[in-house]
């Protein structure tokens, strides 16, 4: 009475076939607690079994099983060692001076509809004043990649509509009160009237 009894589910070569299928098309974290749960269905939690059978890094299912028992997530640190850092971070005191000479350009959207930032400045134009205050040719980016700089950071590279200066005088209109007197004490002056 005191047996326990175990459940095995036998694995065919189809559910194996689907299980590495649908282990192949995950990563990272899912893919781990996907491994840790068919560890614990269909190999009783046993990690060389798991690796023996479907083919999975034994490592990667511990650390699934681990992340599964404790409730932890484990991050990577691919993102800390991998990629380019941005020209920004590259040249940090460079980037302030572009932030500096974009505002004294910048004008805000006249409909206020957005939080974007016009601007008359071009990345060539940017380009030559930041050479003009004598940063090093090493230190500055090309033309498209500092058009990209002056975009991601809300710098807009279009030319800002002037203001349309107000006309001095109105033109006289038949509709406006103004006008009618006008046209009234125009006409009465009018030999022969």
């Amino acid at each position: 009475m005191g047996a326990i009894l175990e459940l095995s589910v036998s694995l065919t070569a189809s559910i194996m076939e689907d299980l590495k299928l649908a282990a192949s098309r995950m990563a990272g974290a899912g893919r781990r607690s996907f491994l840790a749960e068919m560890t614990l269905k269909y190999c009783q939690g046993n990690a060389r079994r798991a690796e023996t059978l479907m083919g999975w890094g034994r490592g990667t299912i511990k650390t699934g099983l681990a992340e599964k028992r404790s409730g932890l997530t484990c991050l990577g640190a691919q993102s800390a060692r991998s990629g380019a850092k941005r020209w920004e971070q590259k040249f940090p005191e460079v980037a302030q001076a572009l932030w500096k000479l974009a505002e004294s350009h910048a004008q805000q959207d006249p409909t206020f509809k957005t939080t974007l930032a016009f601007t008359r400045l071009t990345a060539a134009q940017a380009l030559k004043e930041l050479r003009a205050q004598g940063f090093d040719e090493a230190q500055l980016p090309s033309p498209g990649v500092m058009a990209v700089i002056l975009n991601r950071n809300g710098y807009r590279l279009r030319k800002v509509v002037k203001a349309k200066p107000q006309k001095k005088f109105q033109k006289p209109m038949p509709s406006l009160p103004i006008s009618k007197k006008r046209t009234r004490s125009h006409g009465a002056n009018k030999p022969g009237a």
